[in-house]
């Protein structure tokens, strides 16, 4: 009576985590939650007030499907001046969320049958994706040796017959690894060489550190064979908001577009003029929320390493870390099931992000200073009396 395909999906791990993590609170229990991939601060006062124009001056109706022109050329304009991608504006389309960009680009972009390569650890929705659209998730392992970078070595060895696109996401969630303009360089050479069309996920481009952020869909033969993604949810604190966005060449937008006016319709009428305030305003909140994420990296890896048993890379990007706790507990769920009913601490457990990341937690230090040293003081005792 149901799907046998949207059967064999799970909920998101991160929302079934967080969602956990309320209701105890909601119980009156105290919890930290590291789960969320979700900005603390507030919107820019700006983008609010765009939204409230557009309200008060009843910009309230349906919008063209892929998006109103003026959010469309100010992504366009975007893409070009920070990206180097040269893009049109019809050659975008707005999306409610970037998760649905990623969605629309999949469905435009692969048949049942065809082999997707997926660089491993991964964010969570990923698979399911490929699922849906009856296509076969292959991952591709990488380890903390590598600082989590995939290689075009490791790509080429996973290439079959069937092989048609490469989902990368940089800087990574959950890693927070940044691909170098070397390793995307070689990547894009296997990519032109294999006919690989690649799915470019940036959205945490502007939340980067100690690296240069590059997208691989401005390198040479690049552009007609990569749908660039992005969105506000994470730059601008803008999560609820549901915006988002995709660029690319106009056969594949045009097909996304198909697909959004057949499902969701159109990304908020109101909400799309905040985005170009978004872009068009001044960047100052940016850069002073990428300020605080470092503060608050550096201080969440100097704990996590004073842990017994637990080893922290630093990530160049994102607001996340992956911690190495095999020396503490291999099974992942299950010390984070720990973690959660003794010390009131929620984590993402690493085996979520595939089998690539068993024996690791992501934290989220988008969350503030004191909760942080607080949570991370909790699971510090929790590792003692373990050992």
């Amino acid at each position: 009576m149901v799907s046998e395909r949207l059967s064999q999906l799970r909920p998101s791990p991160t929302l079934e985590i967080t969602a956990k993590a309320k209701a105890l609170k909601a119980q009156g229990v105290d919890v930290i939650g590291f789960g969320a991939g979700e900005p603390d601060f507030d919107t820019p006062r700006h983008i609010k007030d765009a939204l409230y124009q557009a309200v008060d001056e009843g910009f309230i109706y349906y919008t063209p499907s892929p998006g109103i022109p003026e959010l469309r050329q100010a992504i366009s304009e975007k893409l070009k001046h920070e990206n180097g991608i040269d893009y049109a504006s019809d050659e975008v389309i707005v999306t409610p969320g970037a998760k649905q960009a990623l969605f629309e680009a999949v469905m435009a972009l692969v048949n049942p049958g065809d082999e997707v390569l997926i660089p491993a650890p991964y964010w969570v929705s990923y698979v399911p994706m490929c699922q849906i659209a009856g296509a076969r998730a292959v991952p591709v392992a990488t380890s903390s040796e590598q600082g989590f970078r995939v290689s075009a070595e490791y790509l080429a060895a996973s290439i079959t017959e069937r092989t048609r696109l490469l989902i990368l996401n940089s800087p990574s969630n959950p890693t927070g690894a940044v691909l170098d303009r070397n390793c995307l360089s070689e990547i894009a050479d296997l990519c032109i060489k294999e006919d690989i069309t690649v799915i470019s996920d940036e959205i945490y481009e502007q939340i980067i550190y100690d690296a240069e952020h590059v997208s691989i869909g401005s390198l040479p033969e690049m552009r007609e064979r990569t749908v660039t993604v992005n969105g506000f949810s994470k730059a601008y604190s803008m999560t609820g908001w549901r915006l988002g966005y995709a660029a690319a060449p106009r056969e594949i937008i045009k097909l996304m577009s198909n697909l959004q006016g057949h499902s969701v319709s159109n990304a908020t009428s109101f909400v799309q003029k905040a985005g170009v305030a978004a872009l068009r305003g001044s960047q100052d909140c940016v850069a002073g929320m990428t300020a605080e994420f470092r503060r608050r990296r550096d201080r969440i890896v100097e704990l996590l390493n004073e842990i017994p048993g637990v080893e922290c890379l630093v990530p160049d990007g994102a607001f996340y870390v992956f911690a190495d706790f095999s020396g503490v507990e291999a099974d992942s769920m299950k010390l984070a099931g720990m973690l959660l009913d003794e010390a009131g601490v929620a984590v993402v457990p690493g085996v979520a992000f595939g089998d690539a990341g068993e024996g690791f937690q992501r934290l989220s230090y988008a969350i503030g200073m004191k909760k942080i040293e607080e949570g991370i003081a909790r699971i510090d005792k929790v590792v003692r009396r373990m050992r």
